[in-house]
């Protein structure tokens, strides 16, 4: 599906507000309320907006220690190591990627012991050839 101007603002508002109303979606894009409607039902009945989600806020995110886990694996095992990794809880993202890794994993944990943990099971996970990992120490951009 192409995106006109107006669905690409849409996404941005929504993205930065979810729970934005449809009225005042259609506020701040300059459409009537109908056509805002519209335009948010087309746009989750195509697929480009699958759902919402929360945000945290950055007091709560302060709070937490995060590290970018990269994890490399044996082709074919992707399948497993990925259903593992949906089963651990600080896992906030996975994402594949390409270089010396295969994936590389988000972990959001509220201590350094917990964090150790999270990053020891994710080691431990059958097939796992290697890792490495680094702390995030801060969020310059995020959109």
């Amino acid at each position: 599906m192409d995106l006109s101007n107006k669905d690409e603002h849409m996404i941005m508002l929504l993205r930065e507000n979810g729970r934005l109303s449809v009225s005042e979606l259609a506020r701040q894009l300059s459409v009537s309320r109908t056509a805002a409607q519209m335009r948010l039902q087309k746009l989750e009945r195509n697929g480009v907006i699958e759902g919402y989600s929360v945000r945290l806020s950055d007091e709560h995110a302060k709070n937490r220690v995060r590290a970018l886990v990269m994890i490399k694996f044996p082709p074919g095992k992707l399948a497993n190591i990925q259903q593992a990794l949906t089963e651990i809880l600080h896992i906030t993202t996975v994402y594949s990627i390409s270089g010396q890794f295969d994936l590389a994993a988000v972990i959001a944990a509220p201590s350094m012991a917990v964090l150790d943990e999270v990053i020891d099971q994710i080691g431990c996970l059958e097939g796992i050839d290697d890792t490495m990992s680094s702390i995030i120490l801060s969020t310059k951009i995020e959109r």
